[in-house]
């Protein structure tokens, strides 16, 4: 099944979305540097771009930089006057990302932290950051349900959260599971699920990058 749902991923890049000089870049950047093919796929970087610019999103918030491929797609689509602040964990990739996002001219766009995210996450809230206006949480998967209480304190009514890689090849429903990523986002959906101040969704994806999914999240109150 993986080669069909590659093929057909590839069919809807080659019609769908064009060629991004800055966005092919970073992606080849990244793996010249042997760094993990962790970043989002075409077609999940033009959904957060749509979902950006149809909640007409001034201020983003995103957990796990990388190589800064997915900050570009989203820093592309808020208007001018926005920002994208990109939290990544290792050295390394901070350097890459902001080289990467220095490239593609959005340095003015973008800020990014290095550090442990809860930490950079801390900070903000203590600093009485203005809250975001989406927040795209895709970071270490063990910590999910900490970081959803953290950013709870860095959005406002109307904020979109968007969690990624929360299907884990299927593995999501297997309560018997010690994985740690598996029991980081088992939790993080039930913590989702029990908020009175969320109304939230979740989708089963396949294509290019396997078998795993995502979470929808407006933020009520």
């Amino acid at each position: 099944m993986q080669e069909k749902w590659t093929e057909n991923d590839l069919f809807l890049f080659q019609h769908l979305i064009s060629d991004d000089n800055d966005l092919e870049y970073a992606v080849q950047q990244s793996h010249d540097r042997q760094f993990p093919e962790h970043e989002v796929s075409k077609t999940q970087g033009m959904l957060l771009s749509l979902l950006i610019r149809m909640s007409k999103s001034k201020r983003v918030l995103e957990l796990g930089t990388l190589a800064g491929y997915s900050t570009i797609w989203m820093a592309k689509a808020i208007p001018d006057g926005g920002q994208v602040v990109t939290l990544e964990y290792e050295q390394e990739r901070f350097e890459l990302a902001s080289q990467n996002i220095r490239h593609a001219g959005l340095q003015d766009k973008v800020q990014l932290l290095c550090g442990p995210a809860a930490q950079s996450l801390q900070t903000l809230i203590d600093a009485q950051t203005e809250p975001f206006d989406f927040i795209f949480v895709d970071a270490d998967k063990p910590n999910n349900p900490l970081y959803l209480k953290l950013c709870l304190q860095l959005s406002h009514p109307g904020t979109v959260i968007f969690g990624d890689n929360v299907i884990r090849d299927g593995e999501l429903c297997n309560a018997n599971s010690e994985d740690p990523k598996v029991k980081g986002v088992r939790q993080f959906i039930e913590d989702l699920g029990l908020s009175d101040r969320l109304d939230s969704t979740g989708l089963q994806t396949v294509g290019i990058k396997g078998y795993d999914g995502f979470t929808l999240t407006f933020v009520k109150a």
